[in-house]
């Protein structure tokens, strides 16, 4: 029997934010106007008008990139459930997890803003308390990317295992350099920057880490509704006891996409739904996984192709 899920961030990831994005749902349905509204009270302020502002500026900001992202998903999810598609397992990619607890029905839309606001806030103090970034390794196998980062004189580790042949490497400025120049030498067919203000998912992170989890201990999870897949593991999670220390974990831990894609796959899954602004997860999914179907849903363009299967 076919299955449909969504995957991502990527739900959608930060750095996959564009001006506009959402704006066709928000002006056409009525559930999308629901959740900027859900937004906009646990944020503090109205997120679509930095979301449809024709300057970027304030949207590329950690601290508004990451809601404004998560609203984009779920415009897209609360719309395809309208439109009749049922759900049977959830995945994000590291930010995109967040919208995948919130559409699993294990966060209520408002609690699962009120989390990001904080893990935004956590995460943008700390990359301006630190030096780092982070670069796609295009071509290397990750067992090659890994050791070479051992190697490397200074601190950079991988942090997002997005297919075979595609990981992302975050630390300093100076052990990215050399880690860079041991890459290439080793046939690294491309090394691209990533549009990100710090090294997510490392060490340098420990500082948000902490400030998260003293913040958001009191905020309610639910068992989800649907399976979950997640980022630190790689697998279903099916321990959703303390949920805060998990998250806390995940800000500063790889994210284990390839294996997590592994997993779904044995399970069964064939069709797999990308919500969200870009189709990054949708490529990913098609590099790694032989034989399934995956489309990206981020507008009402994107919404009828996908309707159309």
């Amino acid at each position: 029997r076919q299955r449909q899920m969504c995957i991502r961030d990527r739900f959608s990831g930060q750095g996959s934010q564009y001006a506009g994005m959402a704006k066709d749902f928000y002006d056409n349905y009525e559930c999308a106007k629901a959740v900027f509204a859900a937004a906009d009270e646990a944020l503090g302020y109205k997120l679509e008008d930095i979301m449809f502002a024709e300057d970027p500026a304030e949207l590329n900001k950690t601290i508004h990139s990451q809601p404004a992202i998560m609203a984009c998903s779920l415009c897209a999810f609360e719309v395809l459930k309208e439109k009749g598609v049922k759900f049977e397992g959830v995945a994000g990619h590291s930010l995109g997890e967040y919208a995948a607890m919130a559409a699993s029905g294990m966060l209520s839309f408002s609690d699962a803003f009120k989390l990001i606001k904080i893990r935004a806030q956590a995460m943008q103090t700390a990359a301006e308390n630190s030096e780092g970034s982070m670069y796609a390794v295009i071509g290397p196998e990750p067992s090659e990317i890994e050791a070479a980062c051992e190697k490397t004189e200074g601190y950079v580790v991988p942090v997002n295992y997005n297919s075979p042949v595609q990981t992302v490497i975050a630390g300093t400025a100076a052990g990215i350099e050399k880690a860079k120049e041991a890459l290439s030498a080793k046939g690294a067919k491309r090394i691209v920057p990533l549009a990100v203000s710090a090294a997510f998912h490392s060490r340098l992170m420990a500082g948000a880490s902490e400030e998260f989890a003293v913040k958001v201990k009191d905020i309610p999870f639910n068992a989800p509704s649907m399976k979950f897949f997640c980022n630190v593991y790689g697998n279903e999670l099916t321990d959703f006891s303390d949920m805060p220390a998990y998250l806390a974990k995940h800000i500063c831990s790889p994210v284990r996409f390839t294996s997590e894609l592994d997993v779904i796959s044995k399970d069964g899954y064939d069709t797999y739904i990308e919500l969200g602004p870009g189709k990054v997860l949708t490529g990913l999914v098609k590099k790694t996984l032989d034989g399934v179907t995956a489309v990206n849903v981020e507008n009402i363009d994107t919404l009828e192709k996908a309707a159309a299967l």
